[in-house]
């Protein structure tokens, strides 16, 4: 594994971590302290906000994980990948493209995420 895929493995695992403490201890395997994740819905930084983030999307999803699809794709400190939001009963109803950049020592130091499929909301 180079050092986009593994740095994309963690990255799922902290989206993925069943619970807080888990979650807490895999956002900084995954993150710097300082790293920042934006995209069309959020702008956090830091590992704190980074897990509340987290934990706000698998709430809203109960039951779902993040699954990587197709390959990592990487040069120099930027590596960019697909993603969806996968239920049990193969249902993907969130999907995106996010690139990254690393720091030194293979952490990711930011995010910046692209939703290509979101579900509908509420019509009024």
């Amino acid at each position: 594994m180079n050092q986009y895929e593994t740095a994309v493995t963690r990255y799922f695992e902290a989206w993925n971590a069943p619970d807080p403490a888990h979650r807490e201890k895999a956002v900084a395997a995954a993150w710097t302290e300082d790293a920042s994740y934006t995209d069309p819905l959020a702008e956090v930084r830091g590992h704190d906000q980074l897990a509340a983030l987290i934990t706000g999307a698998r709430e809203q999803f109960p039951g779902f994980a993040f699954e990587l699809t197709g390959t990592v794709d990487g040069h120099h400190d930027t590596a960019r990948f697909s993603w969806e939001l996968r239920g049990a009963d193969g249902a993907a109803p969130v999907a995106g493209s996010d690139v990254l950049t690393l720091a030194g020592d293979g952490r990711i130091r930011s995010v910046f995420g692209f939703l290509d499929r979101v579900p509908a909301g509420p019509t009024a």
